[in-house]
């Protein structure tokens, strides 16, 4: 029953086939889980009938939630399917093509020859050019007229746009013309959105700054409603508690803050999950983990160090480049859903899926391609029901249909051809691992791999094993760790500043720029209600070397030596050399973070029996074995067995290969570990 000691926080992932819901008491420690259908055409329907469902389970009221987190993918979805607000762009005069003049470079898979340049989300017949200029200083070389920005929206008024984006030259350095600017065209258009690159991403570069600005246009419609839609039936649902949105940052933002710059949330899902894996791995002491989320159709990969989550300021959404502040992670179209085909004698797998309906053929909704999960299901890796026992898999469809498309035309029997799928799609992620560890210049051996979403924790020994890394954590709810992740994170913000010229350190004009900021961040922390022992600051000097057209993030240290020795480690360790030349600073960045409570530890017995409750048929590699099934619930703290054996519970299905053994640690995580010298 509702208690008045307890602090409720429910966060709800909405994701493409499942809502998912995670209910914490914070005092306690209790988490109540619940998953429930997402529904496309109104998001927020399953938003609210997942907190219904996990506030029956509490037996609380909704008046008892403090709290109220979401991850969501509304922002993402109309940047990659081009369904965003209609949008009109004011810049100033003779720069009307930078967005269609772009970037010089092509995609990095695309060919040379016949790569066609995507359409921009706004065309130039769209773009209005006013008369000012501000100077790379931030010294105006010319006044604002105010009369062309007036024709400017009378030229807007007569479009069929919703949203209008302000970006103009160097107002990075000085934001009063678009600040001005801003305030007539709301003047003169109330009901358009408007918004300016100053409040999104006030930093040197005119083509990502303006792609930026535009996108933020564009989603700031549907994401404005979106949120105000949830608001309302939290409202209606006598819920009380703030609103708070993870941003792609791997931090949660007040809605107020997510309706003046939606763009934050691009990748709000996948943060989320990065978030709570970094909070499991640190209950059980481990600080470098790489993350594997696997879904149904996409694989999200990303690497810890040290305990902390590395951000990228270079990370894109579709084809465009998206230069906020996100999660440094490389996403892939590999999951359960990704479908096997032969073409022309060669199998090849994914990134095309049969996502939610039909899905698998072993989901019995009519699938006819051969999937990740029906190439599971062949090789007896999944128990014949899922989601404790409410879906039943169709053994004998993933078998014809695997036998149809694949087998028969490779000439291979039905396991073969089963087990070239899941070495296909391990390769894809071993290589996209190999980006954020290798490529990073981290050595991924040196690294436990945590394995999680849906499909995560049956493909974790497999990629262990393809990069030499000897222990897997999985998570104890692994399905829904997005969810759990929301509970965890911290209240977050950037805010940056593009120094007038790029040059040589210098510590004085830093620290005026730094004090600045951090003011700024002291509004912010105001504005979201943080206390101050909760408030932390975080120093960020972008360096590079002169004549470079990159910089890197370093954590600032007192001194220019200092800071250069600090710069020149870590592009020795990306890139493997240094230069002789002359290291310049460029940004400056605060980052700050209100912190939250922490995440739940979880409640585990201490019966350390390991009781199959079943025994299923497993084709392995050297051959058929009967494989013991465990319920996962029923293990206790200091349980250890050995493979292969399978693991199940509600939200996924972990597979113990053979060669691995296992234990539970206290806080209710697995901890694999693969045996030495072992025969494959």
């Amino acid at each position: 029953m509702h208690s008045t000691d307890q602090n409720l926080s429910i966060a709800v992932d909405i994701g493409g086939t499942f809502t998912d819901i995670s209910l914490l008491d914070r005092v306690s420690g209790n988490v109540w889980r619940a998953k429930t259908p997402s529904v496309p055409s109104d998001p927020s329907e399953a938003f609210l009938d997942g907190i219904r469902l996990a506030l029956a389970d509490a037996g609380a009221p909704a008046s008892a939630l403090q709290q109220v987190l979401h991850g969501t993918t509304v922002a993402t979805n109309m940047i990659l399917e081009d369904k965003g607000a209609r949008t009109a762009l004011v810049t100033t005069r003779g720069f009307r093509h930078v967005l269609d003049i772009g970037r010089q470079d092509i995609p990095r898979k695309a060919n040379l020859y016949t790569w066609v340049k995507p359409q921009r989300p706004v065309p130039a017949s769209r773009i209005l050019e006013i008369d000012e200029r501000i100077a790379p200083g931030g010294a105006v070389e010319r006044e604002l007229d105010e009369a062309s920005v007036e024709l400017a929206a009378d030229a807007i008024a007569q479009m069929d746009v919703e949203a209008v984006a302000v970006c103009l030259l160097h107002a990075f350095a000085n934001p009063a013309h678009e600040r001005r600017v801003a305030e007539i065209l709301r003047e003169k258009l109330p009901e358009l959105a408007i918004t300016t690159s100053v409040d999104v991403l006030p930093v040197v570069r005119e083509y990502e700054r303006s792609l930026t600005t535009v996108l933020n246009a564009t989603v700031m419609p549907g994401v404005t409603t979106y949120v105000g839609r949830l608001e309302k039936r939290l409202e209606d649902e006598a819920v009380s508690a703030p609103l708070l949105l993870m941003q792609s940052n791997g931090g949660v933002a007040g809605a107020a803050a997510i309706r003046q710059a939606p763009a934050l949330t691009a990748l709000s899902g996948p943060a989320a999950g990065v978030v709570g894996a970094k909070s499991v791995a640190a209950r059980c002491g481990i600080e470098d983990i790489i993350t594997v989320d696997i879904g149904g159709t996409s694989a999200d990969i990303c690497l810890i160090k040290g305990g902390h989550i590395g951000l990228t300021q270079h990370g894109k959404v579709g084809e465009w480049p998206l230069p906020l502040p996100m999660v440094d992670m490389v996403t892939i179209g590999a999951g359960g859903g990704s479908i096997a085909a032969v073409a022309d004698g060669t199998l090849s797998v994914g990134p095309r899926s049969a996502g939610a309906r039909p899905g698998p053929a072993a989901y019995g909704y009519g699938g006819t391609e051969a999937t990740v999960t029906d190439a599971h299901v062949v090789l007896g890796h999944l128990p014949s029901k899922l989601l404790g026992g409410r879906m039943a898999l169709d053994v004998d469809a993933s078998r014809r249909i695997i036998a149809d498309k694949v087998a028969g035309p490779l000439g291979l029997s039905i396991e073969e051809a089963a087990r070239g799928i899941l070495a296909i799609v391990d390769n894809h992620m071993v290589g996209a691992v190999r980006v954020v560890s290798v490529e990073r210049g981290h050595d991924p051996r040196r690294f436990t791999l945590m394995p999680f979403g849906g499909a995560g924790p049956l493909h974790g020994c497999a990629l262990a094993e393809l990069l030499g890394i000897s222990q897997v954590m999985i998570a104890p709810a692994p399905g829904v760790l997005c969810a759990d992740g929301l509970l965890a994170a911290d209240l977050k913000a950037e805010f940056s500043r593009t120094l007038p010229r790029a040059g040589a350190i210098d510590g004085e004009i830093a620290r005026s720029v730094f004090a600045e900021l951090e003011a700024q961040a002291s509004d912010w922390f105001d504005i979201e209600g943080v206390p101050g022992e909760k408030r932390r600051l975080r120093r960020v000097a972008l360096l590079r070397y002169h004549g470079q057209g990159g910089e890197l993030a370093i954590e600032w240290v007192d001194g220019s030596s200092a800071l250069e020795k600090a710069f020149a480690e870590e592009h020795q360790a990306l890139y493997g050399f240094t230069l002789e030349s002359a290291v310049e600073l460029v940004t400056l960045r605060v980052e700050a973070a209100g912190l939250t409570a922490s995440a739940p530890t979880g409640t585990v017995s201490e019966d350390s029996t390991v009781e199959p409750y079943d025994k299923v048929r497993v084709h392995l590699p050297a051959g058929e074995a009967d494989v013991p099934l465990v319920d996962r619930a029923g293990l206790g703290s200091g349980a250890t067995f050995t493979g292969p054996m399978i693991l199940t519970q509600l939200d996924t299905t972990t597979f113990v290969a053979p060669g691995w053994s296992g234990t539970v640690d206290p806080s209710g995580a697995l901890i694999l570990s693969l045996k030495e010298n072992i025969s494959r």
